[in-house]
C-alpha cells in the first residue's frame, strides 16, 4: 500500500512512538510528524495524538491551528484520535479546573476521582495506568481481526463520557464505566494507546491504515 499519514505535532505527546508503529504496520506508507497545514491537508490520513494536561494541549492545538485542521480532516479523510487527542474532541474537560475543548463531539471529560474503588471496594490508583479489557460495542473495519475483550494499554486520570451514546464504539471499566472508543463517519477515536498495546494495538493501527473512512 502506498499512502501518506500525517501525525499532528502540537507540542504534546509521544509522537515518534506513534510514527514508528505506523511505519511498522504500513512500511510502504509515508509517515510525517508535522504541524504544517499543507502537509496535513495533503495527507491521505491524519492521526491526532496527545499526552499531558488538557489546558496545555488545547493551547498547543490552537497555537498551530490544529483545531481548524482536525475539523477539516474529519470532513474529508480517515482520522484516528489517540488518548488526549480523543478527549480534546469533546465539549469540556474537568481537568485544570475546567477547560473548553474543541466541541467536535458533544460530551464531557470527567475525573476518575480521588477515592476510586473497584466492585469489591478495593481502592484503585489514579491515574489508570496499565492494561485493561476493551469491550467492542460497534462492529467496524478498525476492529478487524481484534478479538472481543482484547487488552489495551491506558494512561489517564480523566475519561470520556459522550452525550450521544450512538457514537460509542467500545467501552472500558475502571471503577466506573468509560468510553474507550468513539466513532463517527471518518473519525475513530480511542482512549488507549495503540502504539503501546502490542499485538492488538498494532492490528488496530494497521486496520486504520487500510480504512477508507465513512463506514
Amino acid at each position: 500500500m502506498s499512502s501518506s499519514v500525517a501525525v499532528i505535532d502540537y507540542g504534546m505527546g509521544n509522537l515518534h512512538s506513534v510514527a514508528k508503529a505506523l511505519e511498522h504496520v504500513a512500511p510502504n506508507a509515508r509517515v510525517t510528524v508535522t504541524n504544517n497545514p499543507t502537509e496535513i491537508r495533503a495527507a491521505d490520513r491524519v492521526v491526532f495524538p496527545g499526552v499531558g494536561a488538557m489546558r496545555d494541549c488545547m493551547a498547543g492545538i490552537r497555537q498551530v491551528g490544529a483545531d481548524v485542521l482536525v475539523k477539516e480532516a474529519i470532513a474529508q479523510k480517515p482520522v484516528l484520535a489517540i488518548c488526549v487527542g480523543m478527549q480534546a474532541l469533546m465539549t469540556h474537560s474537568e481537568e485544570n479546573s475546567g477547560v473548553d475543548c474543541l466541541n467536535i463531539l458533544q460530551g464531557a471529560v470527567r475525573f476518575f476521582g480521588s477515592d476510586l474503588r473497584d466492585r469489591d471496594g478495593q481502592r484503585l490508583k489514579v491515574p489508570h495506568m496499565g492494561w485493561n479489557e476493551v469491550q467492542q460495542i460497534k462492529s467496524h473495519a478498525v476492529w478487524s481481526n481484534i478479538p472481543q475483550n482484547s487488552r489495551f494499554y491506558f494512561v489517564h486520570s480523566y475519561y470520556v463520557s459522550a452525550q450521544d451514546r450512538s457514537l460509542v464504539a467500545a467501552g472500558g471499566d475502571y471503577g466506573v464505566a468509560f468510553d474507550a472508543a468513539l466513532l463517527t463517519k471518518n473519525l475513530f477515536a480511542v482512549q488507549f494507546h495503540p502504539e503501546k498495546s502490542h499485538t492488538a494495538g498494532l492490528q488496530l493501527l494497521k486496520n486504520f491504515m487500510f480504512w477508507d473512512g465513512c463506514c
